[in-house]
């Protein structure tokens, strides 16, 4: 028996509060939960051909070292790195060696908010920006993300 063909993983990654999701500020946020977010990445990805490697963590360092070990093996990253989008190099700087194609993704739009939300460190190295779409912006960020992976895989071909 053959093994199975491996699919390409998108990583979607998730930084602080995203746990509280549905709870927390559903006038910004929407009212779905996390979870209802990881079923609709895992749908867009069995749909495209693609695993989904969804996490979330409270904690920067955690962050910077998923990306690390996520930097060479995903075909793509989807991130909302939430307040440290806003705040963090060291989550910047680890983005900008991946690999392959990053998809920066929010669920407001950080532009009609707060002053300080307006500027995006992750943006910076991101392929790609998504804001404002609630938690359907995650399935439009995996499909951008199959997207720039297909369009490279076709130009390495020809």
């Amino acid at each position: 028996m053959s093994d199975p063909v491996r699919r390409p993983v998108v990583a979607v990654l998730n930084g602080p509060n995203l746990n509280l999701l549905g709870e927390r500020d559903p006038q910004a946020y929407g009212t779905a939960t996390l979870a209802d977010i990881e079923k609709l990445c895992l749908e867009t990805g069995d749909r495209l051909g693609l695993d989904i490697d969804f996490r979330q963590t409270n904690h920067e360092g955690v962050l910077v070292d998923a990306i690390h070990e996520l930097r060479r093996t995903a075909a793509g990253v989807v991130i909302n790195a939430a307040a440290l989008s806003h705040t963090s190099v060291s989550v910047r700087d680890a983005l900008a060696v991946v690999e392959g194609p990053v998809v920066e993704v929010h669920l407001s739009n950080i532009h009609r908010r707060e002053a300080f939300r307006h500027h995006s460190f992750v943006a910076e190295v991101a392929d790609g920006v998504v804001t404002g779409c609630g938690a359907r912006g995650y399935a439009m960020a995996v499909e951008h993300v199959a997207h720039l992976v297909a369009a490279a895989v076709e130009e390495v071909a020809s």
